[in-house]
């Protein structure tokens, strides 16, 4: 017997029965959450669903125990937070940490390209794509565009057309015969225009698409109003279960909206009453250094946890550092998964496989938060849930990428430990994972914050 999952153009995607709530709840999640920006939306979704109240930056706020809460800074990032019963410089924050950006194409501000009969659009590379996989996708465009209002600031919209748009075509083998003995190099400037149109279809200018979509929608506008736009690429192909006994999910963004979503179910499933304020805090530009008004880099989480601190109780000068000092935060990104084409790219003791659990990540030059202490609390965690982890540790002779751990461990003072679920193809436009570990890294987490 087969249920529907998600349904895309009257399509059901389906899985056998035995697939759980809480993976279904997931494919969902990133099904609805093409960019960032719809990341948040559908984190508000759930946040609301489960009695959170949404705050603005700009107003005064008061809270007590057990309150729940969300802000929201550009769009794109978002922290969440439950009122401990205890005031933060007594029992602490505990928090999870995680991003909702992935590498993609991005469109840029003049996008219209007329070249040998085709209609293309200019494109940036945003964080670290793994290019050749974006060659013969069926595209589609989401985002925010800007409407201006004659007012000081724009009108933001989210936009989303939701079925093949765009198409990046490879090259024949016959007119690049060393493809397969030399692999694909790809120029990032003259390969990647996606094709739109043929040159000589009745084709809308791009602001004039732009609004007909949102037309569509309900929210048209004039073309020339439309002024501006963060918009990326996305393929349409939904998030998807594989393997003889369902084993795998397939799907783009699980890096690292899988985390983000166990981060949100974690919180919005949390039981009073708890004495430390737990909170969740989903970045924006993880993927391209986090420096930016909203990215782990910023004063984003470190001015909420001061403003809950300080309407809590903990208004003493020494109040903050106190709370700090309490406190825990657990940064969850994907982990690599030993490939078995390419297992001697791992360190041969640390090699994390899929549906084995979750993951520590440690890098002594602090490319990762983990230290001896961290990973043990962790470890507790894990037992606590009747789990054992795994580990992961770069090969001495090879970069080791980061995380938002390492930058907000910096800015606040925190106790932190990078972990994460594993996960193979990561920056692939389609990603895999286990089920297994679905379930697994979300109750660790829910056992973190009860």
């Amino acid at each position: 017997m087969l249920a529907c999952v998600s349904k895309y153009n009257g399509t059901c995607h389906t899985s056998h029965t035995r697939m759980t709530d809480l993976v279904a709840a997931l494919l969902r999640y990133v099904d609805g959450s093409p960019t960032p920006y719809h990341a948040v939306r559908e984190t508000k979704r759930l946040l609301e669903d489960a009695g959170f109240v949404e705050l603005r930056e700009e107003d005064r706020w008061t809270l007590k125990p057990s309150d729940r809460a969300f802000v929201v800074r550009g769009g794109t990032s978002i922290a969440a937070f439950i009122c401990g019963q205890a005031a933060p410089h007594d029992a602490g924050f505990l928090l999870v940490g995680a991003h909702t950006d992935s590498p993609s194409l991005r469109v840029k501000p003049k996008p219209e390209l007329l070249r040998s009969g085709y209609r293309q659009l200019s494109v940036d590379v945003y964080g670290g794509v793994l290019l050749s996989t974006w060659f013969d996708r069926d595209l589609s465009l989401a985002g925010r565009i800007v409407v201006d209002t004659d007012g000081e600031h724009g009108e933001p919209h989210l936009i989303d057309f939701e079925r093949p748009l765009l198409r990046i075509p490879n090259l024949a083998i016959h007119l690049n015969r060393g493809v397969n003995s030399d692999g694909l190099v790809v120029n990032a400037q003259t390969h990647l225009p996606p094709i739109l149109a043929l040159a000589h279809s009745e084709l809308p200018d791009f602001q004039s698409m732009l609004a007909a979509e949102l037309e569509r929608t309900g929210s048209g506008c004039d073309p020339e109003r439309i002024v501006a736009w963060d918009l990326a690429l996305y393929d349409v192909q939904r998030a998807s279960i594989s393997g003889y006994a369902d084993e795998f999910i397939q799907s783009a963004r699980l890096d690292n909206l899988a985390s983000c979503f166990a981060a949100v179910e974690a919180l919005a499933n949390a039981e009073d009453p708890c004495d430390a304020t737990r909170a969740i805090v989903l970045y924006d530009h993880e993927e391209v250094g986090s420096r930016s008004a909203q990215g782990a880099q910023s004063l984003f989480l470190r001015q909420v946890l001061e403003r809950v601190a300080y309407a809590s109780g903990s208004g003493a000068h020494d109040g903050f550092a106190r709370a700090m000092a309490r406190s825990f935060l657990i940064s969850a990104d994907m982990a690599h998964a030993v490939h078995p084409s390419y297992a001697d790219k791992h360190e041969p003791s640390h090699q994390p496989v899929l549906g084995g659990g979750p993951v520590i990540k440690t890098n002594v030059n602090q490319s990762y938060a983990t230290d001896g202490a961290s990973a043990a609390r962790f470890m507790q965690l894990c037992r606590s849930a009747d789990l054992t982890p795994q580990h992961y540790v770069v090969r001495g002779d090879q970069p080791c990428g980061s995380t938002v751990g390492p930058l907000t461990a910096a800015e606040l003072g925190l106790r932190t430990v990078d972990v994460g679920s594993p996960l193979l193809s990561m920056h692939s436009i389609r990603e895999m994972i286990s089920t297994a570990d679905v379930e697994s890294f979300q109750r660790v987490l829910d056992a973190f914050f009860d």
